[in-house]
């Protein structure tokens, strides 16, 4: 697995692609298919490789069990909290002035959480703005109490929130996470003077995995390849090219429900860059709406210039060799490909997670 090189297709687009990831060579012995109609035969033994793997699972799940989600905060972070009774433009320009892509929110009426606002929040506004657009004047007072009506307006189901205790085992958040299909998870407590909660944290998925790859070192006996491994996308990937317009892109993400879509070149489909929903900020703010009308070659130059670039792997890769890459680089999907650059699949942090915390467990 090697870092997101900076050589770039100059006669696609400007922007800057990686290089393709190292394969593995050790795989995994193939499997034999059960015989139609006969008797099953005895059970296959595993395989050191097999074995491996499984105790590798199995220490970092034992890991995560005796950890509370506080241990995985950092010693200093700072944390930035929205009034449900902002206005939403508003808080998309704290959002891109402090670079981050979500907020808890508080509703300072009931002094309560009142969930968490994220991209997709942004992207239903956009959809309802598409669905009525005589209605700018509106969307510019929409305050982020208004986001719930706004899902019910465009008939869409809202994500459910999920937190945790900052005491309760770290193995419990991820539990969570993966039932609810979400990125990250904030951590409430009770204030101990007025006993009403309070954030303490957020702590994505994209924490926990390096906070493991740091301090597990069986990460390393991962050594099963991705094509040997059920995790992934491989089949109703959505793509687009350079000149899709944004709208489409958007589009595309709210139907899939999917937080990114591989950008490939016509000539020869090979994955030239990524448009992910959090590319879509830079493009609604200020309370404008025209950029919407880009397409996406000119909507990824306005990444900012610390962008690094997209993470790529073949199916050759080992599973160690990903949760090396966590360790050293903020990650947030890897791009499969084949050895000619072509797309073949997509990793998210999500199937990660939901393998390490299922794979061999008979619960």
């Amino acid at each position: 697995m090697t870092e997101p090189s900076k050589s770039s297709h100059e006669r696609h687009t400007s922007v800057e692609v990686p290089g393709v990831a190292a394969p593995s060579s050790f795989l995994r012995p193939r499997a034999t298919s059960k015989p139609v109609n006969q008797a099953a035969p005895p059970q296959r033994t595993p395989s050191p490789l097999d074995s491996e793997q499984l105790i590798a699972l199995k220490a970092i799940r034992d890991f995560l069990r005796k950890r509370t989600t506080y241990d995985v905060l950092p010693l200093s972070f700072r944390l930035i909290v929205l009034d449900t009774a902002l206005l939403v433009k508003k808080s998309l320009n704290i959002l891109t002035q402090n670079g981050i892509v979500s907020a808890p929110l508080w509703d300072s009426q009931t002094s309560s959480f009142a969930g968490l606002l994220t991209t997709s929040d942004y992207i239903n506004v956009i959809k309802y703005y598409v669905q009525n657009p005589d209605a700018l004047g509106e969307i510019d007072q929409f305050r982020l109490s208004s986001l719930r009506d706004i899902e019910k307006a465009i008939n869409v189901t809202p994500i459910e929130t999920v937190s945790i205790h900052p005491l309760r085992p770290l193995y419990e958040a991820c539990k969570r996470m993966v039932q609810s299909r979400a990125h990250r998870i904030p951590i409430i407590d009770d204030d101990d003077e007025t006993r009403r909660p309070m954030v303490i944290s957020v702590i994505t998925q994209y924490r926990i995995l390096k906070f493991v790859s740091v301090n597990v070192q069986e990460t390393q006996n991962l050594r099963k390849p991705l094509k040997d491994l059920n995790m992934g996308t491989y089949s109703g990937l959505k793509y687009a090219h350079m000149d899709t317009p944004v709208m489409d892109v958007i589009q595309m993400l709210v139907k899939k429900s999917i937080s990114s879509v591989p950008i490939l070149d016509y000539q020869d489909g090979i994955v030239i860059n990524v448009f992910e929903a959090v590319d879509v900020l830079p493009l609604i703010k200020g309370g404008s709406y025209d950029d919407l009308n880009l397409t996406v070659g000119e909507a990824l130059l306005k990444r900012s210039e610390d962008f690094p670039g997209i993470y790529t792997c073949t199916v050759e890769d080992r599973l160690d060799a990903i949760f090396d890459t966590i360790r050293r680089s903020r990650v947030h999907r890897f791009v499969i490909i084949d050895n000619n650059g072509r797309l073949k699949g997509v990793l998210t942090l999500s199937d990660i997670l939901e393998y390490v915390l299922t794979e061999g467990e008979t619960d």
